[in-house]
C-alpha cells in the first residue's frame, strides 16, 4: 500500500498538510515551501516552480500543480477544494498555528477539522525503506565515530571533538546533523545534554559523544561514552551498570509492550545498583523524519509500543561535578522482539 493511500483509509475527510516534515512523509519529496492535499479519489503537491522538475520525477501519485503568474499557493488550494467540493478539510492542529489556522479556513472557504493522531500514528511505524534510511544515516555515524576515535587525545577540547564529528559525518554522505552534537568531557558528562565547550579533555576522563547523521531525510541517533588514558573503579562500574541496564530495557523492548515497562527494565537495573537517583530522563524515544518523535520508552507511556516502531535506547547515570555515562543504540520493534540497528561496540573504550 502506497504512503498516500494508507493517509486516505484513516482519514475521515480530505487531508490538507502544510507542515515541510508531514508533507514529506505523505509525498516522499523534500521541499520548503508547499502544501499537500490528500482527497478520497485524488492528491495534489502544490509548490512553486523551483522544485517543480523534481517534484515530477519524484513523486508518481500526486498531480503536480505550481504555484508562480498570479497563482499563489492559497489561490490554487482553494480552487482545489471549490472544484472538488470539500467543504471540511483535516489539518494538523499541533503543526499549525492558531492564526495560520484562522487564516487557512478564511482564505480557502473552508472548514478546517483536527486530524488528531492521524500522522503520528502512521509515522509512527517504520516500513523497511525508512529503515533502511536509519540504517544508511547510522552506518556513516559509526564511520565519523571510528574516525574522531582514531583523533580523541588529551589536549583537544570538545568543540575539536565536536568539529571532527561533523566533519566526518558530513564526509561520509550525511545530508545535514540529525541534531547538534553533544560533546562533554571530564565533570562536565554528568550534563546529558551539555553543549561543547572549550573545556580540554584530559587524561582520566570520560568522553561522551551523543550524535546523529542524516539520510534520505531520516535520521540516526547514537551516544558512546569512552576514557580518555583510564578509568577509575567507579568509573567502571558505572560505566557497566548503565551497559546493564541498556541490556535489560533491549531484552524487554518489542511490540505490545507499554514504553513505561521498558523504561522500568532499565530503571531498575539502575536503581539496584544504588544509582537510582541519577537517571533523570527516560529510557528513549522514537526518531524518523524527526529527531524526537513519538511514542516514547518513558515512565509515562502506558501504551503499548506499535510494531515497527524505532527507538532510542539510552539510559544514562549523571553523577553532578563528577562524571556521567550515556550509551545509547537504536531498536526497530519488529517480529515480537528488537532489532538492534546500531553495530558499535559498546564495552567500555580506553582510548
Amino acid at each position: 500500500m502506497s504512503r498516500v493511500d494508507a493517509i486516505r483509509r484513516g482519514a475521515s475527510l480530505p487531508l490538507l498538510l502544510t507542515d515541510p516534515v508531514s508533507v514529506r512523509y505523505a509525498s516522499g519529496f523534500a521541499f520548503t515551501d508547499g502544501a499537500v492535499l490528500i482527497g478520497p479519489d485524488r492528491a495534489w503537491l502544490v509548490t512553486d516552480s523551483r522544485y517543480g522538475e523534481a517534484a515530477a520525477q519524484a513523486v508518481t501519485d500526486m498531480d503536480i500543480v505550481i504555484t508562480g503568474a498570479g497563482r499563489t499557493l492559497t489561490a490554487i488550494l482553494k480552487d482545489l477544494a471549490a472544484e472538488n467540493r470539500f467543504t471540511q478539510l483535516l489539518a494538523e492542529g499541533d503543526r499549525v498555528s492558531h492564526d495560520k489556522w484562522e487564516s487557512l479556513e478564511k482564505a480557502l472557504g473552508v472548514t478546517l477539522v483536527p486530524a488528531g493522531g492521524l500522522l503520528p500514528t502512521l509515522r509512527a511505524s517504520k516500513d523497511e525503506a525508512e529503515v533502511n534510511a536509519i540504517l544508511a544515516a547510522q552506518a556513516i555515524a559509526e564511520k565519523a565515530l571510528d574516525a574522531v576515535l582514531g583523533l580523541l587525545r588529551p589536549g583537544m577540547t570538545e568543540q575539536q571533538a565536536a568539529a571532527e564529528l561533523v566533519y566526518h559525518m558530513y564526509k561520509y554522505g550525511s545530508e545535514a546533523n540529525a541534531f547538534d552534537p553533544i560533546v562533554v568531557s571530564g565533570p562536565r558528562t554528568s550534563m546529558p545534554h551539555g553543549v561543547p565547550s572549550d573545556r580540554v579533555i584530559q587524561t582520566g576522563d570520560f568522553v561522551t559523544m551523543d550524535f546523529g547523521a542524516v539520510y534520505n531525510g531520516y535520521c540516526s541517533d547514537m551516544t558512546r561514552t569512552v576514557a580518555v588514558g583510564g578509568a577509575t573503579e567507579e568509573m567502571r562500574r558505572v560505566y557497566d551498570t548503565v551497559l546493564e541496564a541498556q541490556l535489560a530495557g533491549i531484552a524487554a523492548a518489542r511490540p505490545g509492550v507499554p514504553g513505561r515497562a521498558i523504561d522500568a527494565a532499565a530503571r531498575d537495573v539502575i536503581a539496584a545498583a544504588g544509582y537510582g537517583a541519577y537517571f533523570g530522563h527516560s529510557f528513549g524515544h522514537s526518531l524518523g523524519l524527526e529527531i524526537h518523535e513519538n511514542p516514547t520508552a518513558s515512565p509515562s507511556n502506558n501504551s503499548p509500543m506499535p510494531e515497527g516502531a524505532v527507538i532510542s535506547a539510552e539510559p544514562g547515570i549523571y553523577l553532578p561535578g563528577q562524571f556521567g555515562v550515556r550509551i545509547e543504540d537504536m531498536l526497530w520493534l519488529r517480529d515480537g522482539g528488537a532489532r538492534n540497528l546500531t553495530t558499535a561496540a559498546k564495552e567500555l573504550i580506553i582510548l
